[in-house]
């Protein structure tokens, strides 16, 4: 299928978000009291979510981010890879695209990131992993709230026993998960704030788990208890040592936060624009 870009995606995201619209709102209002979400299968024609994958960048092409709290392969720089992706990935910042998100979610004052501060392109391979997470509580300027993520994946034929799935943790990191499988074409939507603990579990093949990533933003935050937070990782339930370590990493970095607001360092996770 030829598309002329990003107008004509949004508007296939668009319809199909339409037509399943009534079912997605039942499905994150039945989960909205803990960690809000619904997910959409077959989102884009076949043809168009298989090139994704296709153009998708090698690991060696993207910034591979390797600690005790993460092992994956990010980029936001849009312009090094494929156009393609780029269309792809914009067309979920159209604003009817936005405004519908925002009206299954009852979320007002929603806007999409140009910028792409911890969004954009990102890559599991062999034994990556994302440990459980909250995400940072705010843009990049501590301006706005991010209070939704949106995770499309695109490599075809992914299966349950490969790994690299969506675990989100509403009883808190220390119960057990509810898997979301990566599964190709899949669109999945899933709120932000100071409870909504995730994580993907490690990728078990020697494949590349690819995915397209948006957050929105918004005026006000999605819980009144919500608070500015920094991204703050645990271990698995199981992992007590490593529980320890992250709690005192996120205790040092909280505290480097309350010192310098925006940071020491400007994150080099968004998209600098040539022009």
């Amino acid at each position: 299928m030829e598309v002329s870009g990003r107008e004509e995606i949004s508007e296939l995201i668009y319809n199909n978000l339409i037509r399943h619209k009534d079912e997605l709102v039942r499905s994150y209002s039945a989960s909205k009291s803990q960690i809000g979400y619904f997910f959409v299968d077959d989102l884009l024609p076949k043809s168009l979510a298989k090139k994704c994958a296709e153009v998708f960048p090698k690991p060696s092409e993207m910034r591979c981010l390797k600690s005790l709290r993460e092992y994956k392969h990010v980029s936001a720089q849009m312009d090094a890879h494929d156009s393609f992706l780029e269309e792809v990935l914009y067309a979920f910042q159209d604003k009817k695209i936005v405004n519908l998100i925002g009206e299954i979610c009852e979320i007002e004052s929603l806007d999409p990131d140009d910028s792409l501060y911890a969004g954009g392109l990102s890559l599991m391979a062999k034994d990556n992993f994302l440990n459980p997470h909250l995400d940072n509580s705010h843009d990049a300027q501590r301006e706005r709230w991010r209070v939704l993520n949106l995770l499309y994946y695109v490599t075809p034929n992914w299966e349950a026993a490969n790994g690299g799935h969506l675990e989100i943790w509403p009883n808190g990191p220390k119960e057990k998960p509810i898997v979301i499988q990566s599964q190709f074409n899949r669109l999945v939507v899933m709120a932000t704030h100071d409870k909504s603990w995730h994580s993907v579990n490690k990728v078990t093949v020697d494949e590349s788990r690819c995915c397209i990533s948006n957050y929105y933003f918004s005026n006000h935050p999605l819980q009144e208890t919500d608070k500015f937070h920094i991204t703050k990782f645990r271990g698995r339930p199981e992992d007590t040592l490593t529980n320890i370590v992250l709690d005192i990493d996120a205790s040092l970095r909280t505290l480097i936060r309350k010192v310098f607001k925006k940071g020491i360092r400007k994150n080099p996770h968004v998209y600098d624009k040539k022009t």
